[in-house]
């Protein structure tokens, strides 16, 4: 049985989430606060943790940093603050999704299975098949569907790999820029959609409606559709 932690300083918001998680299977912890949830985290190793960021003592984000330091357990993010730049800072400070309050149960209980699965281990992604193309990472060759090579940049191995190694996970325009280049201050966001641009028209069936390597608006990259 999966473990999720819940930590949210609305009663009525832990109450439903532990009667939905144990009606799906999974032992459910609850923390009404920052600093319990770090002593839980501690004590329970949850498998996931969701997480509201308007917490009574830390805010969330000094919450996600601080597991951070020592672990790498899936955090859904759950608030009500649904602002571009709180999403982007929760993410980039390690969240792996976020939800906005309110919230469908279905929308977030598949976005929770989906930070479960990427917690795979990174080796059982060393050959990305899909539909259109396959992807050897090790050996950075990859084939279409016809059987034609797809000639990637070095550049642009190193994008694809950061993304397809996630699936499913939003990936922030800089953590891509602090993988690529290392040093995102210094980079026009610009060059990472001339990257996207030239992936796309190597490797989606329709590059201007992508399948695979999809944007989300101000916020940055996923891939989906893995086979």
């Amino acid at each position: 049985m999966l473990r999720v932690l819940v930590v949210d300083d609305e009663m009525a918001i832990r109450r439903t989430l532990a009667v939905n998680l144990k009606a799906r299977g999974y032992e459910c912890v609850v923390a009404e606060g920052g600093r319990q949830a770090l002593v839980l985290a501690a004590e329970r190793h949850p498998d996931a943790v969701i997480l509201d960021l308007g917490l009574p003592d830390l805010n969330g984000i000094e919450v996600v940093r601080s597991l951070r330091r020592w672990s790498n357990v899936p955090v859904v993010i759950l608030s009500a603050r649904d602002t571009e730049r709180d999403k982007v800072a929760a993410l980039d400070a390690g969240a792996d999704d976020y939800v906005s309050k309110p919230f469908g149960m279905d929308e977030l209980f598949a976005r929770l299975r989906a930070a479960l699965r990427r917690q795979q281990p990174a080796a059982e992604a060393a050959v990305v098949v899909t539909a259109d193309f396959t992807l050897d990472l090790p050996n950075r060759f990859g084939t279409r569907v016809d059987g034609q090579e797809c000639r990637l940049t070095p550049t642009e191995w190193q994008i694809v790999e950061f993304l397809v190694r996630r699936p499913g996970q939003l990936v922030t325009q800089r953590q891509l820029l602090q993988h690529v280049w290392s040093s995102p201050v210094e980079i026009d966001t610009n060059l990472m959609r001339v990257h996207l641009v030239h992936i796309r028209r190597k490797l989606e069936p329709e590059p201007s409606r992508p399948r695979y390597f999809v944007t989300e608006p101000r916020l940055g990259y996923r891939f989906v559709g893995a086979d």
